[in-house]
């Protein structure tokens, strides 16, 4: 991938869009092509097929995506399924028009079954049932990724995909109805510790094990990918690493320095039990995360909430 390559980050004003956008200029690309989700709704299948026929880029990263926690996720059923297919069919489409030379399609580790072995592969996609709660956003990013793979098989269209850990970092989503554990967690204790508040009650038993990952990684990872990887299969991207529940909210907590009592709510849901991922195939591709997670919440900790609160 040419300094001077037409680039196409899909998504850019999203947390894991954002960081791309960062890491590519870091990497000194400088010929990125963006769009608001007001200038072009990604939705709009004409729209979309216009704005490809104009620009041309020769690479794209799909990093648009309607995201959100479990009870996002759950809620809004209907919108997470189609807003997500909408989205990605008409990028993946639009670049094998155009003959896009490169496409990494973002998904993320929620595709693989609730009761997946353990750290999980990523032959393990489809071979039992998903989790209930954002079962509709693991069917489309499923429908993302093999509709990559139908492209290649039909068409030799490089299309590559990736799929995440639990993200956090810059720019990432605090409300605490539609955010994801660790954001949610942050604001929580953050505001107990600033109003002194006796308890903080963290949804769940705290025993489900989560594996997390910093976006800045997450970008790094997929310009490795685009740059190094040209595989039919899916890459798992995280860290090969994870903790329970408690201790995250222990870490929060410690990071923050709230005093007062944790209390879990055992009526909330836990979701998955497990969600470790297995990254060697990456690791075999050349590269490994260098972010801590005590050292990455501590730095978004400190963007987020200091010296200001957010709103």
């Amino acid at each position: 991938m040419e300094l001077n390559a037409k680039i196409y980050v899909a998504g850019h004003r999203g947390m894991v869009g954002s960081a791309l956008v960062r890491r590519l200029q870091q990497a000194g690309y400088h010929n990125i092509v963006t769009r608001t989700s007001q200038e072009l709704d990604l939705r709009d299948t004409v729209a979309v097929g216009g704005f490809f026929a104009q620009e041309k880029p020769e690479y794209v990263f799909l990093a648009a995506a309607k995201v959100g926690g479990i009870h996002a996720n759950n809620v809004y059923r209907a919108d997470f399924l189609y807003d997500n297919l909408q989205i990605q069919n008409n990028v993946i489409h639009a670049s094998f028009e155009q003959r896009v030379q490169k496409l990494l399609f973002l998904g993320s580790s929620c595709i693989y079954p609730k009761l997946a072995p353990q750290p999980i592969k990523e032959e393990y996609l489809l071979t039992g049932p998903l989790e209930s709660t954002n079962e509709p956003y693991a069917l489309a990013k499923i429908a993302g990724l093999k509709l990559c793979e139908a492209y290649r098989d039909q068409h030799g269209s490089n299309f590559i995909s990736a799929m995440p850990t639990n993200l956090y970092g810059p720019g990432d989503n605090y409300d605490l109805q539609n955010s994801h554990v660790l954001p949610a967690l942050l604001r929580k204790f953050h505001e107990a510790h600033e109003s002194n508040a006796p308890e903080v009650e963290v949804w769940g038993t705290g025993t489900p094990r989560r594996e997390f990952l910093h976006v800045d990684d997450l970008a790094d990872a997929c310009l490795h990918l685009m740059r190094h990887y040209d595989g039919r299969e899916p890459v798992n991207v995280g860290t090969g690493e994870d903790l329970t529940i408690r201790e995250l909210v222990e870490l929060v907590r410690d990071t923050i320095g709230y005093k007062g009592n944790i209390r879990f709510n055992t009526d909330k849901p836990d979701g998955t039990p497990r969600k470790l991922l297995d990254v060697s195939k990456l690791a075999q591709a050349g590269w490994r995360y260098k972010i801590a997670l005590p050292e990455g919440i501590r730095a978004v900790y400190q963007e987020a909430f200091q010296p200001a609160s957010i709103a």
